[in-house]
């Protein structure tokens, strides 16, 4: 049976009327401010955004709705019990009818409120909220003429949507714990296998272990910056000091490196961010690049190795990091003196992490997307349970 039948079920022909919020609920601002916030304070301390604060004192016993009255404007929604201090730009909406459930509000102003604010403003977005928009918004009353069976309505589908919200959020805490679990395990792992014991590696800059070493240039005159794929015009990707959509600036008709590399990023927050390029690219302006002595290491192995390096950058203002400090890092080759040894026993250690990396890299993405599929699919039976049905003329 699908929910909106359980919703036809659940009214069992039972009417529906529309009422403006202003009708059933007090609305008002608080009158605290940020200076009121106390870290140790002994209740919440709702502002205009989704984190709560603390105070000292509160200003409100009750239960409500509170939602900032500007930015974050229906997609910030805090159910209140109890004692709290409000910020002067935030709205409290406090029941003040006898045959509306709070909880019910909140699940349906989490539905549709955003919808109906875009529409009341004049821009696309909403930047503000006026008390009359708030008193104006409309919400379905279940069964007006028996309070007893609309309230059991209510409760009814607040008690779906929270039982459906706490399994949401347990699924979410599953699998971040099992991203965090993976990683883990890959850095155990990571670590086991290039921690040498004394006499299997020795210790050596990357000076002596590169044929390159190298910033990059200009960007190349012939390119197309934000080009995400390769075309027959422009085949050759150019790689900036960034670590979003992996760096990529653009793509260009000629390459500057045509060996796989590693390339560091080498200014700003994320200085030894780095990762392995394939040939053939264009690194470009604060991106340093290593090419490996394919005699003496691998490049997957130079990559693994820096991710237990320390890399830092200069110390003050804005972090760099320059070529002549990445010759002098040193990293472990083992059975350095016995080249075929040690680039087996590299290949040994690539295929092993490579594992781990295609397996936490598949978590770590698709972890995002299947919270994002948990939460769509949530909000389509939440809407579903709320398509109440509307005259046409109360319609907005």
């Amino acid at each position: 049976m699908s929910e909106l039948s359980y919703l036809e079920k659940l009214l069992d022909g039972a009417e529906v009327e529309w009422k403006a919020l202003g009708s059933v609920a007090d609305i008002g601002t608080g009158s605290s401010n940020r200076q009121d916030e106390s870290e140790d304070g002994a209740h919440p301390f709702y502002v205009r955004s989704k984190n709560i604060l603390k105070s000292d004192t509160f200003e409100f016993d009750e239960a409500a709705i509170v939602i900032p009255g500007e930015g974050g404007i229906g997609d910030i929604f805090h159910y209140v019990e109890g004692k709290y201090a409000l910020h002067q730009r935030a709205y409290r909406i406090h029941i003040k009818s006898d045959c509306v459930n709070t909880k019910f509000l909140y699940h349906f102003m989490s539905s549709r409120f955003k919808q109906y604010i875009l529409m009341k403003s004049v821009g696309a977005t909403a930047t503000s909220i006026r008390k009359p928009m708030l008193e104006g918004f409309e919400i379905p009353i279940p069964c007006p003429g028996n309070p007893e069976k609309s309230l059991a309505i209510q409760a009814e589908i607040v008690r779906i949507l929270d039982t459906f919200t706490a399994l949401t959020a347990e699924l979410t805490a599953e699998l971040t714990a099992e991203l965090t679990m993976r990683k883990k395990q890959y850095s155990y792992y990571r670590d086991q296998l290039l921690s040498f014991e004394e006499g299997e590696a020795d210790w050596k800059m990357l000076d002596h272990i590169c044929t390159l070493i190298s910033a990059g240039g200009d960007v190349p005159e012939n390119c197309v910056k934000g080009q995400t794929q390769p075309t027959s015009e422009y085949p050759y990707p150019i790689y900036a000091n960034a670590t979003d959509v992996k760096g990529l600036y653009g793509y260009t008709d000629s390459y500057k490196i045509d060996s796989n590399a590693v390339t560091i990023s080498a200014r700003g927050a994320k200085v030894g961010y780095h990762t392995v390029r394939e040939a053939k690219f264009t690194p470009i302006i604060r991106l340093i690049v290593l090419v490996a002595n394919k005699n003496l290491v691998r490049t997957r192995y130079l990559n693994y190795v820096l991710d237990m390096t320390p890399i830092g950058g200069t110390d003050g203002g804005i972090p760099q990091l320059t070529v002549p400090m990445v010759k002098k890092i040193s990293v472990p080759i083992p059975f350095a003196s016995d080249p075929n040894r040690s680039l087996a026993e590299q290949d040994r250690v690539v295929a092993i992490l490579d594992k781990f990396d295609t397996l936490t890299s598949s978590i770590t993405e698709g972890l995002p997307r299947e919270i994002e599929l948990r939460h769509k699919q949530y909000e389509y039976y939440r809407d579903l349970l709320f398509s109440f049905p509307k005259p046409d003329t109360a319609a907005h």
